[in-house]
């Protein structure tokens, strides 16, 4: 699969997706116990009034959060129908003042322009683990970021303690292992497509030459995954 083929697999899969995904995900007690870990961190690092940035904005849980405390927020999906639900619970939450929601796919980032520069970053729930190359969009970032702005990357990690001792239980050493090797496939949506689970140490090399490093925090290590 070529990664042209990949980045087409990934939009068919999350538009595929949208309509069940705050069902099957955000609305479940494990979706709430991790957005909230996620917004505790998140909370330390942000002032109301800046401008902030998110990549796989997904249906707008988190972009309405934001602009609910006082943030401007640019969503940004490359999914259509994720961004149309997005956009109309911006609007059922109040806050389509606070929020503009913009087709970006994180596999091209030269066919977008901000036309301005933000304060921060935010791409939580795995949005990252669809790229085969994250430092093209390293680079990206640290054109549109202001000095000094900060950026909080929630990444699926290769060690899944859970996963790993279930399917080893089962037998399937190799499904077990599977986030160690350079790529996996997911089902997502019904589609199957190709996943890749960096390290921390991978992402803080990828991303070292335009950002210093401040801290790796664990989010739900030891809880099952979704």
């Amino acid at each position: 699969m070529t990664r042209v083929e990949s980045a087409a697999t990934t939009l068919n899969a999350f538009d595929a997706a949208a309509a069940g995904y705050d069902a099957a995900f955000t609305q479940t007690r494990l979706g709430i116990w991790l957005r909230d870990m996620v917004r505790q961190r998140v909370r330390a690092l942000y002032s109301p009034g800046q401008q902030v940035l998110e990549l796989g904005c997904g249906t707008g849980e988190d972009a309405v959060w934001l602009a609910q405390n006082g943030l401007h927020v640019v969503a940004t999906d490359a999914s259509p129908v994720m961004l149309e639900i997005a956009r109309a619970k911006v609007a059922s939450a109040g806050v389509a003042g606070n929020v503009e929601l913009e087709l970006l796919n994180l596999n091209d980032t030269r066919t977008w322009s901000p036309g301005r520069t933000f304060d921060g970053v935010l791409s939580n729930f795995g949005p990252l683990n669809c790229l085969y190359e994250r430092v093209p969009l390293a680079q990206a970032l640290a054109r549109w970021l202001r000095p000094g702005g900060w950026v909080a990357l929630v990444v699926m990690g290769p060690l899944c303690p859970w996963e790993i001792a279930w399917h080893l239980l089962h037998g399937q050493a190799r499904v077990a292992l599977r986030r160690f090797r350079g790529g996996a496939t997911a089902r997502v949506g019904g589609v199957s497509l190709p996943i890749w689970y960096p390290s921390s140490r991978r992402m803080r090399a990828e991303f070292a030459p335009f950002f210093f490093h401040v801290q790796t925090v664990g989010i739900g290590v030891w809880l099952p995954p979704t």
